[in-house]
């Protein structure tokens, strides 16, 4: 099992560019399996989920070619959808988008339920509920089983804005006969590219970035072209490893149109940066004083459905808010682990009540200092490697297996910036 070893309390600096975003690559790539003629996708982030997600749409059938530069061809001309990988689909999450594209193309099923971050449950009722309503059959026995004998359109209200949930619906509803309209749906930066994307293939799509999607089905999709827009948890995560690190980091092709909410939460911890085309600049010049609210109330920073802050974000700005000065609740009540790592950025110094396992209290600041520690998760990783390279002295992460999940070549990029890391094997 391979592990970082990182010396801190160096300034970073430099120019880096983010991959391409992982949670529209998968969705992206499960859609391809919509259409029987060549796909190009390209900016594709070189992560192990992108990796696992290939290699499922292999085990049923599809062809995968390697252009080179982080760009595939996928051709799904003939499908075989029993003959799914299932041990590597009980591996990820994203296994999960395959049931609306293979039911709405093949007319069958059958998965076990998906693996992924242990966060805290993650419910998979509204993906039944949206198949449900466009005409599948759901079986559940150890083994998901969806089946149907053609789609047609529906009037969708989901019980609550699941991003997965509304990307399988989307996916089986522009091939459903009819109409289709999804309410309270998630309308995350991913969820806008799936969309986009599928409207280069022919699919009819309406009321892009909006709670409301109103679908015209089609019955079949051509092959396309698409780029994957960057990164932007990657993107926060560089502007996090400046601001902890006191560098200076210029941040290329960052997105910067979905960070608009992200930009509003990170001043109140006394971030700032400066916009230059769609490049971000992080200075060594923070304020970094937390901002708090009227009459001097301690201000909380909680989680919610896009356009609001992401919960994916909320260990990274856990660990910037140790070196802000000042008081910060944190409260994330989408799942009940994100605030589990918080006792290892504790074994680092820094100062954080954990209240429940949804809310945290951090005082800042606090100085870090080396040791050894364990990546629960994706995003608890990338925090904790942000801690590390702020910290004073020597720090070891093990278990990085969990941050490849989510991040491409992230050594590498911060050995560019000037970070002492090292990945070690076992």
């Amino acid at each position: 099992m391979d592990k970082f070893l990182i010396e801190g309390g160096i300034p970073l600096n430099g120019e880096v560019t983010p991959a391409g975003n992982k949670n529209a690559a998968l969705p992206i790539l499960a859609a391809t399996l919509l259409s029987k003629e060549p796909i190009t996708l390209h900016n594709l982030p070189n992560i192990r989920d992108v990796a696992d997600m290939r290699k499922l749409l292999q085990s049923m059938g599809a062809d995968v070619l390697d252009l080179g530069d982080d760009s595939w061809q996928i051709t799904a001309k003939n499908l075989e959808p029993l003959k799914l990988d299932l041990e590597r689909s009980r591996r990820i999450r994203a296994s999960i988008l395959l049931a609306g594209p293979v039911t709405a193309r093949c007319g069958e099923l059958r998965i076990p339920p998906p693996g992924g971050d242990v966060i805290g449950r993650r419910r998979l009722d509204t993906h039944f509920l949206a198949l449900k309503a466009l005409g599948a059959e759901v079986h559940y026995d150890r083994t998901l089983e969806f089946k149907a004998d053609g789609l047609h359109g529906a009037n969708i209200l989901f019980d609550e804005a699941s991003v997965t949930a509304t990307e399988n619906a989307i996916m089986a509803a522009v091939l459903a006969e009819g109409e289709t309209t999804i309410r309270n749906a998630a309308s995350e930066p991913h969820i806008q590219e799936l969309c986009l994307f599928l409207n280069e293939l022919g699919a009819k799509i309406d009321e892009i970035g909006s709670n409301t999607l109103k679908i015209t089905g089609v019955k079949n999709l051509h092959g396309g072209e698409f780029t994957i827009g960057a990164d932007y948890l990657e993107v926060i995560s560089f502007v996090g490893a400046a601001v902890v690190t006191k560098g200076n980091i210029r941040i290329r092709n960052a997105g910067v149109k979905y960070l608009d909410m992200v930009k509003i939460v990170m001043e109140r911890l006394g971030v700032t940066w400066q916009v230059e085309g769609d490049d971000l600049l992080v200075s060594n010049n923070q304020p970094l004083k937390i901002t708090p609210d009227y009459g001097g109330a301690i201000p909380e920073i909680k989680t919610n459905v896009w356009p609001a802050f992401p919960t994916d974000l909320i260990s990274i700005v856990i660990t910037i808010a140790t070196q802000s000065e000042g008081t910060i609740m944190f409260h994330d009540w989408m799942y009940s682990g994100r605030m589990y790592f918080t006792d290892k950025l504790v074994s680092m110094g820094a100062k954080i009540i954990l209240c429940d396992p949804y809310r945290c209290i951090v005082q800042g600041p606090s100085p870090l200092f080396g040791e050894n520690v364990d990546s629960p998760d994706i995003r608890a990783g990338m925090a904790l490697l942000l801690a590390a390279l702020a910290a004073d002295g020597k720090s070891t992460i093990r278990n990085i297996s969990q941050i490849d999940r989510g991040y491409a070549d992230v050594e590498a990029k911060f050995k560019a910036l000037g970070a002492r890391i090292e990945r070690v094997s076992k």
